[in-house]
């Protein structure tokens, strides 16, 4: 029986999980505050104290690190296809450069080969991470040549989904045309079309909807202003980006509980808030009907923040009307990481990068 660690870093958590194949042994979600994160200048620097606060965990809860196989969460790579991928030096060197941009969940292949090394005959890998690209050649094309749209989205959530939702059907996932929003700090809304994602919004650099911690798509003159005011260096500007736009920059917190107590208590203005937030995503969602050319078969909803009540109606309010929309709320992120194991050991080749 094959022991797994699967290792998921987010902007403000580590989530890690031990399975023996595909039986669940332990998981949790380690949190980082802002105080513990506020001596980091960016990701790549939190990665000896997001190590050591991994095996800290482990020690604590007596699981021994004789792991077969480690499996990261995939960071901001070049674009690759869908799949299991060896972790390398030059994997490695990407991540650590950020020449491809930057991204906490860069960190989890950096951690897996790491941790590998401890361990004779652990292998590491990373599995449909954040720059998998499918899209058809039409949804590349922007109105700048020089800035055309890229596919990075919460890819391994929304493949382990889909295959989820495919498999409850009792059909293939390449046959299937669904579209997919995946709710989390960022949010992603994708048109996936016989087993490809073949059109879905930038979420790393917050193009879309706005959400939690992304500004979203934004007029560009006055971003363009905002830029050339002299008032804002290029590190806050990009942190107004991603990080504290959104529901962080109308309401000073990121945390959708938070928010949705505030409303319960009568806080009109976080129910404005939320209302547009749903608003912008449901018309995201639309935005990817429209790509399927109408032929999808449901909206599935996922991410944390598919469990608040005042998001989910908003939507379903808008969405229902045109396609049933189906509930995946949270993540099953830990358990796709661990299934990459499993295929591996059911002799799937891992690719090379």
């Amino acid at each position: 029986m094959a022991k797994i660690l699967t290792i998921n870093p987010g902007s403000t958590s580590t989530k890690i999980a031990v399975y023996e194949n595909l039986n669940l042994i332990f998981i949790t979600n380690i949190s980082h505050s802002s105080d513990e994160l506020a001596p980091f200048n960016n990701i790549i620097e939190q990665f000896q104290f997001r190590k050591e606060v991994i095996l800290k965990t482990l020690n604590e809860n007596k699981i021994i690190n004789d792991f077969d196989f480690i499996i990261g969460r995939g960071g901001m790579l070049h674009p690759i296809e869908s799949g299991v991928y060896k972790i390398n030096e030059k994997m490695l060197d990407d991540l650590r450069s950020c020449r491809y941009g930057e991204h906490a969940s860069s960190l989890g292949a950096m951690i897996a080969s790491e941790l590998s090394k401890q361990i004779p005959n652990c292998r590491a890998f990373i599995t449909d991470p954040v720059v998998v690209d499918e899209l058809q050649d039409v949804a590349r094309i922007s109105g700048l040549p020089q800035i055309p749209n890229r596919s990075i989205f919460h890819a391994l959530n929304h493949k382990a989904i889909a295959r989820k939702y495919a498999a409850q059907k009792g059909v293939p996932y390449e046959k299937l045309n669904i579209v997919i929003a995946h709710l989390g700090g960022g949010f992603s809304v994708a048109a996936h079309s016989n087993g490809r994602v073949i059109d879905v919004n930038q979420a790393l650099g917050g193009f879309g909807p706005f959400s939690p911690e992304r500004a979203g798509t934004l007029d560009g003159e006055q971003l363009v202003q905002m830029c050339f005011s002299g008032k804002y260096t290029k590190q806050e500007i990009s942190k107004m980006l991603v990080g504290k736009g959104g529901m962080v920059a109308h309401l000073g917190t990121n945390d959708g509980r938070i928010v949705e107590q505030r409303v319960r208590e009568g806080d009109r203005h976080a129910e404005l808030i939320l209302n547009a937030m749903a608003y912008n995503t449901a018309k995201a969602i639309g935005s990817m009907i429209a790509v399927l050319k109408g032929k999808a078969e449901c909206v599935i909803l996922t991410g944390g923040i598919a469990h608040n009540p005042f998001i989910v109606n908003y939507i379903k309010e808008m969405i229902e009307p045109i396609l049933p929309v189906v509930m995946f709320p949270g993540e099953d992120e830990m358990e796709a990481l661990a299934m990459a194991a499993i295929r591996i050991i059911e002799g799937e080749q891992a690719r090379d990068y």
